[in-house]
């Protein structure tokens, strides 16, 4: 293949020229231009990057949340919607099913997957520090359906008490 040849067939090498891909093309969204003005839930705040308002995205939204430290959810899922969180800082508690019987914790580096319709709370495991995540969802709707499920309650931090760690340690 020629460097003026395209998959496109004879007749078409020339017609990107004509596109309108300068500004309907690759888009950056600078890190400080994020959109805040995006569903808020207390302890959170999410703001938007990639959506149908900003860059006409047709099939997902893509943006950043904050968890603030201590901060959990209440019980939901996001209908038919799949979501990928990446964890950028910090550590991240999920927990789901039918009662949020299932547990697991992820940190810098990881990913978290949750299917659709799949009921989960979201927490920031850490008393101290805050959560910061990348959220991506496959449709740009803002799905969010609480759900009246009493979780099943975390055990209480039984911290280990001696001479030698008087305030209690790890």
């Amino acid at each position: 293949m020629s460097t003026h040849d395209h998959p496109h067939g004879p007749g078409h090498e020339h017609t990107h020229e004509h596109a309108p891909w300068k500004h309907d093309g690759v888009r950056v969204i600078p890190g400080h231009q994020l959109d805040g003005n995006t569903a808020q839930t207390p302890g959170m705040d999410r703001k938007a990057a990639i959506n149908f308002a900003r860059v006409g995205a047709q099939k997902l939204w893509a943006g950043t949340v904050t968890i603030h430290a201590n901060a959990k959810t209440g019980a939901h899922h996001h209908g038919h919607l799949e979501s990928v969180i990446y964890i950028v800082k910090g550590r991240a508690r999920m927990r789901w099913g039918e009662h949020l019987e299932f547990t697991a914790e992820a940190g810098p580096g990881d990913f978290i997957y949750v299917p659709p319709y799949v009921p989960h709370q979201e927490i920031n495991a850490s008393p101290t520090e805050k959560l910061e995540c990348v959220l991506c969802r496959s449709d740009g709707e803002a799905v969010a359906v609480n759900l009246d499920i009493e979780p099943v309650e975390k055990p209480e931090q039984v911290l280990w008490v001696d001479p030698t760690h008087p305030s209690g340690g790890v």
